[in-house]
C-alpha cells in the first residue's frame, strides 16, 4: 500500500513527459524571441485584438533556441490589454501555420503582469493549486520582439484539449469556459445561474472550446440552479470545493467566487462529470478587490475587508449558486472546511509561501531589474511581499501583509476552530485478491460519521460508503473507535481515502483527497521498456483469425521482465490526441516474458476480453502503449502494410522492427523455419485459429481425402482421412506453431493453451 503524494499525483497525471519539466521548470527564465517582417506590428497587433482576434504570422519564433518559421502572433487578455500600453499579453500559436511544436505544446501563453508589483502572483499561486487540483503549470519568460527587450512575463500552459487529454484521459468532451463577452451585470453573468430562454441566452457570458455544448450548458446550468442535491451526479463536486477553497484562502475573486464570476474552464470527462479548472491567477492575492454582491455594486474591498473575508461569501445569494450548492449541502460544507484547514496548513501557517515567494523572485530578479517596462518599479518589486501599493482606485496588498492577517482570522472562525475528528492506522486487513472481499480499516477518534471512497481506475470517480464501528465489519469490538468496511476488489489496483466528519467539522486522509489517495496494487504497472509492442499485423489476410473466425488486425504485447506486470488501468490507442481509447480490462496481467494479443478489430465484448476499440489503417498508423495520459510505455509508427506481413522485434522484446514473411503470432520473431515454398493456395478453411484445446476444419470437397499436421520440426502430430469437416482436439499438445496439409495444399495453425 502507498500513500500517493499530491506531487506524485500530478506526475502521475501531467509530468511523465519531459517537456513539462523543463518549458514550465521554476527554477529557470525561458526566452522567447519573436520576429514580424513587418515593423509596424505592434499598429497590426492592436488591429487585430480591436477587430476579430486573428493571428498575426511571425516571421519566425524562437523558444530557447529552437527556431520555428510562420507563426500566429496576436495579443491576449481583458483589463490587462490596452493598446496604449508597451507590454501586453501575448498568445503565441505554434501550429497556427504550420503543423509544429515545442516539447508537446503549441501554445505559449504570456501574460504581463497587470497590476502585480511582485510579478510573483500568478506563478505563485499556480505553484499552491496544483497540490489540490489539476492547474496549469507555470514559470517565467523573458520575450524580445525584432530584437527589442519587451520584457518579463509569466508563462503559463494553456488549457486547451491537450491540456485535458493530459488530465482527463480524454480532449473530445464538451469544454466550456466561463468568459464574458459584455460586461456582467449583478444578475446576469457567467455563474452557472439558469437563464430564462433558449440556449442563446447564454452566448454572451461562456465559450463553448468544444464542437458542441450549448445545449448542455443549459442544462448544467438548471442542475446547479434547480437540482442541487444531485449535483455529485453531473460535476466533480471534490474538484469545485477545491476551487472555492482555494479561491476564498487567496482572496483570488477574478474568479467564479468574485464579482464576475469568471476564468474557469469546465471539461466533461467519460465519467459524464464536469471537472473545474481553474483558470488567470495574474491578480490573486488581492489584486482584484471586487466581491460583487446582489445590488448593482461590484462590491469594492478594502485590505482589511480581504484579510477578513468570511468562508461564506455568497452562500446565501442566489447569483452565485454554485457556492449556495456547496455551503448549503452540510456534508460539502464541512468538506470545503477540511480543505481550506489543509491549504492553510500546508502553504501558509508554516510560512511555505514565503520560501517559495524568495526563490521564484531571486530566479527572476535580474529579469526584472532590466525591465522597462515594468507597470512598476524595481524599488516596488523587492518590496512588494509585505508593501501595499496603489493601482489607481484601490491599492494592491503586499502578499505577506494580506496573507499573515488573513491566517489569523480565518484560524479563529467557527469553521476553523471546531475540533476535528483524527484518523490514523488506515490499512487493509486481509490480502488482496481479485474479485474477492478485502476489509479496510481505520481508527478514528472524535468522529460521528466515518467514509471510504474508492475507485478502482483513475479515470473513474471516487465511490463513498459508510465505514462502521458495529464489530460486524471486520472492524474489531463495536464502539473500539475501530471502523471497518468491507469492498470486492474489481481489479489489481484500488485508489481510496477516508474522509470522518463530526457535528462541526470534518477531516480527510490523505488530507489531499481527492487528488491525492491511498493506493493498493497487487501487481506492479509496467515502467517504458519492460512491456513492449513486440508485434503488429494491420493488413491481415492470414490463416490467424479471432474467435468469431474473422481476419482482424492484431497486436501482440512481450513482457521482457522476470517480474508479472499488471496493464490494468493501461490503454492502447492509435491516435496521440486521444491515448485512452482502449482500457485493458482491470484484471489484466502479463506474466514474466510472456506475450499477449490485443485484437484490432472494434469488436465490444463484456469482461476480460482482448478486442480493441479501434482497427489499424493498413496505409499507415501508429500504435501508443500508455497510461492514457502522458506516460507512454512504448510506441510505434508504420507505413503501407502488405498483405499478411507483420512487423516484429528481433529478438523478442529488445530489438528493432523487421519484417516477418509469416506473424509470429504468440511465437519467437526470431524462428525463420518456414519459407514461402512451403505453403500455397488453400481451399479449406481452419479456425479458430490461435486455436486452445480444438480446432476445426473444413471443406466444400464432397470426396474424402487425408488430413496431416505436422509440428515445425517435421514430425507427423496428426493424420486421419475426412469429407467436408472435421474437429481436432489438441488438449495434449504443445503450445506452438503447427501445419495442416490437405489435398496438397498447407494452412498454419498456432496452439496456445
Amino acid at each position: 500500500m502507498l500513500n500517493r503524494l499530491g506531487v506524485l499525483t500530478l506526475v502521475v497525471f501531467a509530468c511523465f513527459n519531459i517537456s513539462s519539466q523543463t518549458f514550465y521548470n521554476t527554477t529557470t527564465i525561458q526566452k522567447i524571441e519573436v520576429n514580424f517582417s513587418n515593423p509596424n506590428w505592434d499598429y497590426m497587433l492592436d488591429t487585430s485584438k480591436l477587430g476579430k482576434e486573428d493571428y498575426l504570422m511571425a516571421q519566425w519564433v524562437k523558444i530557447n533556441g529552437v527556431k520555428f518559421d510562420s507563426v500566429g502572433v496576436r495579443y491576449k487578455g481583458n483589463s490587462s490589454y490596452d493598446s496604449s500600453r508597451l507590454k501586453n499579453p501575448i498568445h503565441i500559436e505554434l501550429d497556427a501555420y504550420k503543423n509544429q511544436n515545442y516539447q508537446g505544446y503549441v501554445d505559449v501563453k504570456l501574460s504581463n503582469c497587470y497590476q502585480d508589483p511582485s510579478m510573483i502572483r500568478e506563478v505563485l499561486a499556480y505553484k499552491i493549486l496544483k497540490n489540490y487540483m489539476h492547474c496549469p503549470d507555470a514559470n517565467f519568460a523573458q520575450v524580445y520582439i525584432n530584437g527589442t527587450y519587451m520584457g518579463l512575463y509569466s508563462n503559463i500552459e494553456a488549457i486547451n484539449k491537450t491540456f485535458c487529454g493530459n488530465h482527463f484521459y480524454s480532449q473530445d468532451g464538451i469544454f466550456i469556459k466561463g468568459n464574458p463577452s459584455v460586461t456582467p451585470s449583478s444578475n446576469t453573468k457567467c455563474n452557472l445561474k439558469k437563464l430564462t430562454g433558449d440556449s442563446t441566452s447564454y452566448f454572451n457570458f461562456y465559450e463553448i472550446k468544444s464542437d458542441y455544448g450549448w445545449k448542455q450548458l443549459e442544462a448544467l446550468c438548471d442542475s446547479v440552479t434547480n437540482h442541487p442535491s444531485t449535483l455529485s451526479t453531473i460535476l466533480d463536486i471534490d474538484r469545485a470545493i477545491w476551487m472555492l477553497a482555494f479561491n476564498n484562502v487567496l482572496i483570488n475573486l477574478d474568479s467564479y467566487s468574485g464579482a464576475f464570476c469568471q476564468n474557469y474552464y469546465l471539461y466533461k470527462d467519460r465519467t459524464k462529470h464536469y471537472n473545474p479548472i481553474v483558470w488567470d491567477l495574474n491578480m490573486s492575492f488581492g489584486g482584484f478587490p471586487f466581491l460583487g454582491n446582489l445590488n448593482s455594486s461590484l462590491g469594492s474591498l478594502s485590505i482589511t475587508n480581504m484579510q477578513n473575508l468570511p468562508l461564506n461569501i455568497h452562500s446565501g445569494d442566489i447569483y452565485w449558486p454554485l457556492i449556495q450548492a456547496i455551503y448549503n449541502n452540510q456534508l460539502y460544507k464541512r468538506m470545503y472546511a477540511a480543505h481550506v484547514r489543509t491549504i492553510l496548513k500546508e502553504a501558509f501557517i508554516n510560512n511555505a509561501y514565503v520560501t517559495d515567494y524568495n526563490q521564484l523572485k531571486n530566479v527572476i530578479d535580474t529579469a526584472v531589474l532590466s525591465d522597462t517596462r515594468k507597470f512598476f518599479s524595481y524599488t516596488q518589486f523587492q518590496n512588494a511581499l509585505s508593501n501595499n501599493y496603489s493601482v489607481g482606485s484601490y491599492s494592491v496588498p503586499g502578499i505577506q501583509t494580506l496573507m499573515s492577517a488573513r491566517m489569523a482570522y480565518l484560524q479563529s472562525t467557527s469553521e476553523l476552530s471546531a475540533t476535528t475528528p483524527t484518523i490514523s492506522g488506515v490499512n487493509s486487513v486481509n490480502t488482496p485478491t481479485i474479485n474477492y472481499p478485502i476489509t479496510f480499516t481505520a481508527n478514528i477518534t472524535n468522529g460521528s460519521t466515518v467514509y471510504f471512497a474508492y475507485r478502482f481506475s483513475q479515470a473513474e470517480k471516487f465511490t463513498r460508503i459508510l465505514m462502521q464501528d458495529d464489530g460486524l465489519h471486520n472492524d474489531g469490538v463495536a464502539g473500539d473507535n475501530t471502523y471497518g468496511v468491507n469492498v470486492i476488489l474489481d481489479g489489481n489496483e484500488m485508489q481510496y481515502y477516508v474522509y470522518a466528519e463530526n457535528s462541526n467539522a470534518g477531516i480527510f486522509s490523505p488530507e489531499r483527497a481527492e487528488h491525492e489517495f491511498y493506493e493498493l496494487k497487487i501487481y506492479s504497472n509496467p515502467l517504458p521498456g519492460e512491456i513492449v509492442i513486440n508485434e503488429f499485423l494491420a493488413n491481415n489476410n492470414s490463416d490467424v483469425k479471432n474467435e468469431f473466425n474473422l481476419l482482424e488486425d492484431w497486436i501482440e504485447l512481450y513482457n521482457n521482465t522476470n517480474k508479472t506486470l499488471s496493464l490494468s488501468n493501461y490503454y492502447l490507442s492509435n491516435q496521440n490526441s486521444d491515448k485512452a481509447k482502449y482500457a485493458f480490462p482491470k484484471n489484466t496481467i502479463l506474466q514474466p516474458y510472456n506475450y499477449m494479443i490485443v485484437w484490432a478489430d472494434e469488436i465490444t465484448l463484456p469482461g476480460n476480453q482482448l478486442h480493441a476499440s479501434f482497427k489499424l489503417n493498413k496505409d499507415g498508423d501508429k500504435i501508443i502503449l500508455s497510461n492514457g495520459l502522458s506516460s507512454i510505455i512504448d510506441s510505434v509508427m508504420f507505413g503501407n502494410q502488405n498483405a499478411d506481413i507483420s512487423s516484429g522485434r528481433c529478438p523478442d522484446g529488445i530489438g528493432n522492427y523487421t519484417l516477418l514473411n509469416y506473424p509470429s503470432y504468440m511465437l519467437s520473431n526470431c524462428y525463420l523455419g518456414l519459407s514461402s515454398e512451403n505453403l500455397t493456395a488453400t481451399d479449406f478453411d481452419v479456425f479458430p485459429n490461435p486455436a486452445q484445446n480444438q480446432f476445426t476444419i473444413k471443406t466444400t470437397q464432397q470426396v474424402s481425402d487425408t488430413i496431416e499436421v505436422t509440428n515445425l520440426m517435421g514430425q507427423l502430430i496428426f493424420k486421419t482421412s475426412f469429407k467436408e469437416n472435421i474437429i481436432i482436439k489438441t488438449s495434449n499438445w504443445e503450445s506452438g506453431l503447427y501445419v495442416v496439409k490437405y489435398n496438397n495444399s498447407t494452412k498454419k495453425i498456432i496452439i496456445n493453451h
